[in-house]
């Protein structure tokens, strides 16, 4: 099993580039299914994930070809086709490694009428359950039927009906499953409360860029004509907000200063508002993100909230830069109940760190220091990251697949801009 091993203290320097969103990624590929002509992706980022999703869409009959991928480049071509599906279950032995794998559900139903997926496994950061889901694939039409550890969806007459779908609480998974589903239903179909996340917005100009009928993009009622059949399309991933966010979260902690390239301001506005509020120099300048933090840090108080709000992914991150900052910082956690694993690792390093329900006081220490440390989910694996980069000595992050799983190339990125950090595999 592979380690991270960090000899923490460099001050970070120098341009990063910005790979294209995983979250994003994981839901344009899914779009593929809707139709029978090919979809090319571009800006996809190398991700255990990306791969993982690669392999559903395979057994599901779909072929995907990568293009001009050499080893040396960021990102990659990949064009999906799924001319004729051969399949409509999602086997748990391929969903349970990424709870992602639930939305195919959406375009499966909206494609083939029917669908057998798999209940979902992925971080274990608290409970979330795929309830909405289902509730709202059958306010578009469908049956659903659970047995056996599996979701079993059919459309009666093989094609959903479309309607109103009001969700009680905002979830970004259940929208992107309402959108691909309802993109090709016999009617029209509104989606009340949806999220507003970019990869929302991502999906939806995706979505009509393969012919859908979307209006009401980027707020929170989407209203879709259902149309009879989809085209294929060449499209962009957007920039990855959340490596972005973590990246200059890396400066940061470090005093360094960055030139993020290739960022999409406008999706992180509540990041870029918490750092400056913590006392870095953020600049935007074209398509990057210029993060000084060579004055020191000052203590924050965020709590998370869905988009437009501080973002749940940039907790553990910040928490880890908090760990630094002159005062005493209030973090709340609002959207997953079990989201501070990581905190008993930042401890071992020196962190001060109190946890009462779902607030955490971090009171900002003099130093860290490196320590044999575990990581637990994605996030937390780079907050753990991130404190190895400016403790005293070496720390060892053990379980990085879970920063595989979300961080394209992430010791060559570091490394480029002054981290002493490597990969140490034990065979």
């Amino acid at each position: 099993m592979d380690r991270i091993l960090i000899r923490g203290g460099n001050r970070l320097s120098g341009r990063l580039p910005i790979s294209g969103a995983k979250n994003a990624a994981l839901t344009l590929m899914p779009c593929a299914l809707l139709t029978e002509e090919p979809v090319t992706l571009r800006n996809l980022p190398r991700l255990a994930d990306v791969d993982s999703f690669g392999h559903l869409l395979n057994q599901l009959g779909c072929s995907t070809q990568i293009e001009g991928a050499r080893p040396e480049d960021f990102g990659r071509v990949m064009t999906i086709r799924a001319g004729k599906l051969t399949a409509t279950e999602a086997p748990y032995d391929i969903v349970r490694k990424m709870r992602a794998s639930i939305l195919v559900l959406g375009p499966l139903i909206g494609r083939a009428g029917e669908a057998r997926v798999s209940l979902p496994g992925g971080c274990a950061i608290g409970n979330r359950p795929i309830d909405l889901h289902l509730k709202a694939m059958e306010a578009l039409g469908a049956e659903i039927e659970l047995a056996a550890g599996y979701v079993k969806a059919v459309a009666p007459g093989g094609r959903l009906a479309g309607g109103r779908v009001t969700f009680p609480i905002v979830s970004v998974g259940a929208t992107e499953n309402a959108v691909m589903a309802a993109v090709t239903a016999r009617g029209p179909s509104i989606i009340e409360n949806a999220a507003r996340e970019p990869e929302i917005v991502d999906l939806c100009n995706c979505l009509v860029a393969m012919g859908a009928s979307i209006s009401g993009i980027g707020t929170e009622t989407l209203e879709i004509e259902g149309r009879d059949r989809l085209h294929g399309a060449t499209y962009a991933v957007m920039p990855d907000r959340i490596e972005a966010g973590s990246y200059a979260c890396a400066a940061a902690i470090t005093g360094g200063s960055l030139e993020l390239v290739g960022v999409a301001a406008d999706d992180m506005r509540a990041t870029i508002a918490a750092l400056i509020e913590a006392g870095v120099t953020v600049e935007e300048r074209g398509g990057s993100l210029f993060v000084d933090a060579r004055n020191g840090l000052a203590p924050l108080t965020l709590s998370t909230a869905p988009f437009p709000g501080f973002a749940t992914d940039m907790q553990a991150q910040f928490m880890a830069m908090l760990t630094l900052a002159k005062g005493a910082s209030v973090l709340t956690e609002t959207i997953f109940e079990n989201r501070y694993m990581h905190v008993p690792e930042l401890a071992r390093m020196g962190a001060d760190i109190q946890v009462r329900g779902r607030t955490a006081v971090v009171r900002g220490v003099e130093k860290l220091v490196g320590a044999p440390v575990m990581a637990t989910d994605l996030r937390a694996s780079m907050s753990l990251i991130l404190a190895g980069l400016a403790a005293e000595g070496e720390t060892q992050v053990q379980r990085v697949y879970h920063l595989d799983r979300g961080y394209e190339r992430l010791e060559e990125k570091l490394s480029a801009v002054g981290a002493d950090i490597e990969r140490v595999s034990d065979g």
